[in-house]
């Protein structure tokens, strides 16, 4: 049960979905050879993957043009310009980016949103480059077998096979990570692969430090548990990683040289969906909404959600209570307090086992305890499915038991009208007017929590830096 916790507490730490898409293919540069059949499948089952795990592909037509221009730039200035590369952007709302061996290489609209300007997206894709042309990712893939699947941390505990995403039966994509030199060398050959394209190479500096501090907003208030988590990972720290491109950028001019096209840039992101699509479910303060499969619930007062591909993820304030919710498949004919006891999860006192409804649902609950952690399981049948809840405490009291209780009764289906009156939220970009600072502006945002922090990491500001009249300033609105 340890473990379990364990687990719970680092994807919530962790973890931090648009339009139908398609995939961004340049069309002014070579496509990827096929002249082997077996490897160009293997690519295309990967990309498959990918996009099952990444929410498919975001459709953009201004912002796949300013990546093409981009890419073509960067691929005329690097050590390979004969090496193809196809560039896909991902509907996911997570900050990220990767490539494999083939020239595949695929960027979040969340990555985009983040990014303040085209230098700033521009050392991302020459760093995943990087990682083609010094072939770390051949390397990677020779050892995880082409970057195979794996099953994440929650699914070895839990012991179920049927497992799934919460919205659709997708597959938890595991890329083997690269080691911290392999990071280093690639972060100093895309810097220079970005200033002899002549777009500013101190936009790595800008774009990483704020990927840091954009981190730094999913632990709640209050913790400081990012830097151990930092630490045990085999990438390099981000102070240490701005440092590296510092000094790399030096080499090449001061800063203020190259390329930046900030207004291009901005004015490419006006519209763009900001968050997670309201097609996979979303979340709104302690309010969970998922339009597709048609319910909602609540975490209790002081929780933070997190919408992931596998589950949705919630921590509470003070880091000692957590919660998943998952879906699975259950035989009809299963009782859902024999499937409490089926084996799924360790440690289940037998005598709390109870049935009730739930909105009018057959559910079921009951208590296990681990060292350190207790737990109190729902089981609801919405459906064909059986929705899952684990909340955790340590320890378990009477209050939190009851606060519990009172959550999982706010699971309900979804009126037609709120299935209706379900939208993203979008980026909007605004020119600063005379008068406007942080705090006056972060009001205009529709986000639940942090809203000044949350302006000035979107916009890049410093802690105490303020707009100035004429500033085009990216907003998060309904």
């Amino acid at each position: 049960m340890a473990p379990l916790a364990v687990a719970l507490l680092l994807l919530i730490g962790a973890c931090s979905r648009g339009p139908d898409g398609r995939q961004i293919v340049m069309p002014d540069l070579p496509e990827l050879p096929k002249s082997q059949p077996s490897r160009a499948a293997a690519v295309d089952r990967e990309h498959a993957r990918i996009l099952a795990t990444y929410g498919g592909e975001y459709n953009d037509p201004q912002l796949h043009a300013l990546i093409t221009r981009s890419v073509a730039r960067l691929v005329a200035a690097s050590d390979r310009p004969e090496q193809p590369y196809r560039v896909t952007l991902l509907n996911s709302p997570a900050v990220n980016a990767f490539a494999l061996p083939s020239g595949q290489l695929y960027v979040t609209r969340g990555l985009t949103a983040l990014a303040n300007d085209t230098s700033e997206l521009v050392s991302v894709l020459a760093h995943e480059m990087a990682h083609v042309t010094a072939r770390h990712a051949a390397i990677r893939e020779d050892k995880t077998r082409q970057a195979a699947l794996v099953a994440n941390v929650v699914n070895q505990v839990l012991s179920d096979p049927q497992m799934g995403a919460l919205a659709l039966a997708k597959s938890n994509i595991a890329l083997a990570s690269f080691s911290r030199a392999q990071e280093f060398e690639a972060d100093g050959i895309g810097v220079g692969i970005a200033a002899r394209a002549g777009f500013d190479p101190y936009g790595a500096e800008r774009f990483l430090t704020s990927m840091g501090r954009s981190a730094s907003l999913r632990v709640p208030a209050g913790q400081d548990n990012a830097q151990p988590l930092e630490f045990l990972s085999s990438h390099p720290s981000t102070p240490d990683r701005v440092r590296s491109v510092v000094t790399q950028a030096r080499r090449y001019s001061g800063p203020g040289a190259g390329a930046r096209d900030k207004a291009a840039y901005l004015a490419t992101l006006d519209g763009l969906v900001y968050g997670e699509d309201p097609s996979e479910g979303y979340v709104r303060g302690r309010n969970f909404l998922h339009p597709r499969l048609g319910f909602t619930f609540t975490a209790p007062e002081g929780f933070a959600l997190d919408n992931t591909a596998q589950a949705v993820l919630g921590i509470k304030d003070d880091g000692g209570q957590a919660l998943r919710l998952d879906v699975v498949r259950v035989p009809g004919e299963q009782s859902l307090a024999a499937y409490l006891t089926s084996g799924w999860l360790e440690n289940i006192d037998g005598s709390s086992i109870s049935e009730l409804s739930i909105s009018g649902f057959p559910a079921a609950t009951a208590t296990a305890r681990g060292d350190r952690w207790s737990f109190r399981l729902y089981a609801v049948r919405f459906g064909s499915d059986v929705y899952r809840f684990i909340f955790a405490a340590r320890p378990m009291t009477p209050e939190a038991d009851r606060l519990f209780r009172q959550s999982i009764q706010s699971f309900r289906r979804l009126s037609l009208a709120e299935i209706q009156a379900a939208k993203p939220l979008r980026i909007s970009i605004r020119t600063a007017r005379p008068g406007d600072t942080v705090e006056r502006l972060a009001r205009e945002m529709a986000v639940a929590d942090r809203a000044v922090e949350r302006f000035r990491v979107l916009n890049g500001l410093a802690p105490r830096e303020q707009p100035k009249p004429g500033d085009l300033m990216k907003l998060v609105v309904e």
